[in-house]
């Protein structure tokens, strides 16, 4: 009975010094550790539910971000085709005027799915607030495989277009490499398909687009004439001359009459 009361006795120190929390007189203590232990759980579980919050809550707001409409800085006319007139094997043209509706400077690009056979007059620039211009766009005609021209009209071309706009600083130089250079700030303003019309049967938007197409020619025009002269004239027989001529006539009219008196 002795050797196993020493050895019961031997085994329950051994468990003491494993977990002294259960020995009888720290009762109290192992209450307050447990107590502890549980109070850091539970932070530590507040502190990672409120970090998983915070993300979910920035990922709901970017998703939400990107479903919300592009605020748009130019506007187009015509608003979603371009409209050429249908003549196969000819360059023909199309027009698109636009304008700067924000209260800052743009600068606005085209772009096109068929380079080798469109290009864009001007292909891009900059727009002071309310400034506006139109854009005449060349496309390369091809004929049709077969004489039929009326499926030609129901097809819809696979050529689409694009302009993107930049809000830029007032007196900075367009460069097509500021798209380049800040694309996350670049905004699509619109996705133009291409749309003939019979060159021989008038309509509204046939009519339309002569008219812009004569007021792109009209500006082009403009801009080739030299800026007019500021200030008198300095060469042939201007108002200069002419009057350098007169004072030079009266000066030796009253050096005859002073040596006519002379004598």
């Amino acid at each position: 009975m002795g050797i196993a009361d020493s050895s019961k006795q031997s085994a329950e120190r051994k468990l003491w010094r494993l977990c002294p929390f259960w020995q009888p007189g720290n009762g109290s203590s192992s209450a307050s550790s447990i107590q502890n232990l549980q109070q850091q759980n539970i932070r530590s579980r507040r502190h990672v539910e409120d970090k998983d919050g915070r993300s979910s809550s920035s990922t709901v707001s970017s998703v939400a971000r990107s479903f919300l409409p592009t605020r748009r800085r130019l506007r187009l006319d015509p608003a979603n085709n371009l409209y050429f007139p249908y003549e196969p094997g000819k360059q023909v043209r199309s027009a698109v005027r636009i304008k700067n509706t924000s209260r800052s400077h743009v600068a606005f690009k085209f772009q096109t799915t068929a380079p080798k056979s469109c290009y864009m007059r001007p292909p891009g620039g900059i727009l002071s607030p309310g400034e506006s211009l139109i854009a005449t766009v060349f496309k390369f005609m091809e004929h049709p495989e077969n004489n039929e021209k009326q499926k030609q009209f129901d097809q819809k071309s696979n050529v689409k277009f694009k302009i993107m706009s930049l809000k830029v600083k007032e007196g900075m130089d367009y460069v097509p490499e500021l798209f380049d250079e800040q694309k996350d700030k670049v905004s699509v303003e619109r996705i133009f398909h291409v749309v003939f019309l019979d060159a021989e049967r008038p309509s509204p938007a046939l009519e339309k687009l002569k008219r812009q197409l004569a007021e792109a020619e009209a500006a082009v025009e403009a801009r080739k004439k030299p800026p007019p002269e500021i200030g008198p004239r300095v060469g042939g027989e201007g108002l200069v001359i002419d009057e350098w001529k007169e004072r030079r006539e009266k000066y030796l009219a009253q050096q005859q009459v002073g040596a006519v008196e002379s004598v």
